[in-house]
């Protein structure tokens, strides 16, 4: 038998796994690369939240599913609340409530960029979420907190795409994240955490991850690690939004006269009468 040579075929590309993860998952917001690139000062606002923008850096960021520095600080005790309330009143665009508390004694800086680091990266996971809806972004616009230290935009992409594959790790539903939750009937509890256990207490069907972080003053993105460790132990689980309606909201649909009518029981009777 002769054996004819071939030349084997050129081996196929290696799949760059991460980069693809990323442009699947639009972790990024395009026009957010951009304005940093800029160095633009602003608001850009998305469907889940806003970013605020000094000279290209994230400086604060705010979403309704994330609770806030007015939240967080008071809740353990770190600022009185009426003290926090003094500072937003009196803060202006020279003064931020930042420079008024620090400059007052009330917070030492270190803790308090602890915390409004840990807010703006809650608020930035979810404003950085995929949106069918386009963002919007407001030149000149300042923010009342101030600028304490701001972020770089790739390292805030960076630590959104790193938040958003751990819990795909711990649950790949993202549903937890932002719908009420329920409390299940599983056969056998796992043992849990303190802070698993104070999550688990306060799901009753109508409060949502947020809800509950806002409830235990804590940062959302702990309050979400937990609620997804609790759906994978099969003890919570997420109620679905109500389906949407057939016809849109609004919608005219046509009329029917006494004439059609009419016209549609003589026809029924003809159908009868054969």
């Amino acid at each position: 038998m002769t054996v004819v040579g071939t030349t084997p075929p050129p081996r196929l590309p290696l799949r760059d796994r991460a980069a693809a993860r990323d442009h699947a998952g639009g972790g990024v917001s395009p026009m957010l690369t951009r304005l940093a690139a800029e160095r633009a000062t602003g608001v850009l606002e998305r469907e889940r939240g806003a970013l605020h923008l000094v000279e290209g850096r994230v400086a604060h960021a705010e979403s309704p599913y994330a609770p806030g520095l007015d939240v967080l600080l008071p809740a353990h005790g770190t600022l009185d609340a009426a003290v926090w309330r003094e500072a937003v009143e009196r803060a202006d665009e020279r003064s931020g409530a930042a420079r008024l508390l620090l400059d007052a004694g009330r917070i030492g800086q270190g803790a308090l960029e602890v915390c409004h680091l840990g807010a703006l990266y809650d608020a930035a996971y979810f404003a950085l979420a995929p949106s069918s809806a386009p963002g919007r972004f407001h030149y000149g616009t300042g923010h009342w907190f101030g600028v304490l230290r701001p972020v770089a935009v790739d390292a805030l992409e960076r630590e959104t795409l790193r938040r958003r594959e751990l819990l795909h790790r711990l649950w790949p539903d993202p549903l937890p994240d932002t719908a009420p939750l329920l409390r299940t009937e599983p056969v056998a509890a796992p043992g849990l955490t303190a802070r698993q256990r104070a999550v688990l207490a306060l799901v009753d069907g109508v409060r949502t991850a947020s809800d509950i972080a806002r409830a235990l003053g804590r940062q959302a993105f702990a309050t979400l690690v937990d609620a997804r460790r609790l759906a994978a132990a099969g003890l919570v689980t997420a109620r679905f939004p109500p389906p949407a309606p057939m016809a849109p909201p609004g919608l005219d649909l046509p009329r029917v006269d006494d004439a059609d009518i009419t016209l549609l029981k003589r026809l029924r009777d003809a159908l009868e009468a054969l």
